[in-house]
C-alpha cells in the first residue's frame, strides 16, 4: 500500500510540474520593439546607441530548458522564478538607487513612466543576466546599460485566444518548449 501511494505521489508531482511548465506565461518568442533611455542613465552623458541598433527589432525565445536569443539574453540553463517586485526592486533596484541619490525620485512614478501600474509588477528571474518585468502577459521590459527595453510577445497563429478576457488562459494547449501548439 505504501509503494502504491508512493508511485501516485510521484505522478502526480510529475503531472504538476508538466501542468506548471505548460501554463508559465512567459513561454514563447518576444521581440525588442522599443527602447528609451533608462530613468537612471546619467543625463550628462548620452547612451551607446550600437547596442539598441543591434537589439531593435531580434528576437528572444524564452523555452523551459534554454533562452535564445542575441547577447546577452541567451542563456543556456534558465533557472526561472516568477515573483511580485515592488517599483523599487525594478531593474535589479536601479530605481530604488535612484531614490537613495535624490529623495524626490519616486520608484513608483519612474516605473509608471515606462508602463508599469500597481504597485506590484510581475517579474520573471531568470537565474542569468537578465531579469524580465511584464507590464501584462504580452508586454515585457528589461533593462540593459541605460536603455529600457520593450518586448511584445509574438502571438502564432491559433493562440491570440491566451490573450483576450473572453477566453481562458487553457484555450490553446501551451507546449513548455515551442510555445502555443494545435492538438
Amino acid at each position: 500500500m505504501k509503494f502504491t501511494g508512493a508511485v501516485c505521489l510521484f505522478i502526480s508531482l510529475g503531472m504538476a510540474g508538466a501542468a506548471a511548465a505548460a501554463d508559465s506565461f512567459y513561454v514563447g518568442s518576444w521581440t525588442f520593439t522599443a527602447a528609451v533611455v533608462a530613468p537612471w542613465a546619467d543625463p550628462q552623458r548620452k547612451p551607446d546607441s550600437a547596442e539598441r541598433v543591434r537589439l531593435m527589432g531580434k528576437t528572444v525565445v524564452l523555452r523551459a530548458r534554454e533562452i535564445s536569443g542575441p547577447r546577452p539574453f541567451a542563456c543556456a540553463k534558465p533557472q526561472y522564478k516568477v515573483t511580485d517586485y515592488g517599483p523599487d526592486m525594478l531593474f535589479q533596484g536601479a530605481l530604488d538607487e535612484m531614490q537613495r541619490a535624490d529623495k524626490k525620485a519616486d520608484p513608483k512614478a519612474l516605473a509608471a513612466s515606462l508602463g508599469f501600474t500597481g504597485a506590484r509588477i510581475r517579474t520573471l528571474e531568470t537565474g542569468c543576466e537578465i531579469d524580465v518585468h511584464f507590464v501584462d502577459d504580452a508586454t515585457a521590459e528589461v533593462g540593459l546599460n541605460d536603455y529600457v527595453y520593450t518586448l511584445e510577445k509574438a502571438l502564432v497563429r491559433g493562440c491570440q485566444s491566451l490573450f483576450t478576457p473572453e477566453t481562458s488562459r487553457n484555450a490553446m494547449p501551451i507546449d513548455s518548449d515551442r510555445g502555443c501548439v494545435r492538438e
